[in-house]
């Protein structure tokens, strides 16, 4: 084993940067964890219709919806799958209901 200040800095930079990716992912799940839950009185989530559940959004005012849309199934939605919240495409720093539901569904392929 080699103890020069050469291998000291290696080893101590590459423990360095095994932590510091470490200490990242922990902070970006935490980030999504903690995210507000989006009111449905929000400016922008009432002109899309948006309803933290689907089963309430009205069927007449918004006809694209069907049953069996959610955020959970939207291309936009940005949660884990099986979480209950996630963030979205369209309401930044904001997480909606993953059996919610808004205007501007898109089904993911």
């Amino acid at each position: 084993m080699d103890n020069s200040r050469r291998s000291f800095f290696k080893r101590g930079l590459s423990t360095v940067a095994a932590m510091s990716v470490a200490q990242l992912v922990a902070q970006r799940t935490a980030f999504a964890a903690d995210l507000p839950h989006l009111d449905e009185a929000n400016a922008q989530a009432v002109s899309l219709g948006y309803k933290a559940d689907a089963a309430a959004v009205d069927k007449a005012k918004f006809p694209r919806y069907t049953d069996g849309t959610a955020c959970s199934n939207c291309m936009l939605f940005q949660g884990a799958a099986g979480a209950e919240w996630g963030g979205c495409g369209l309401f930044a720093g904001q997480a909606v209901a993953a059996k919610g539901w808004c205007n501007a569904y898109a089904k993911k392929a």
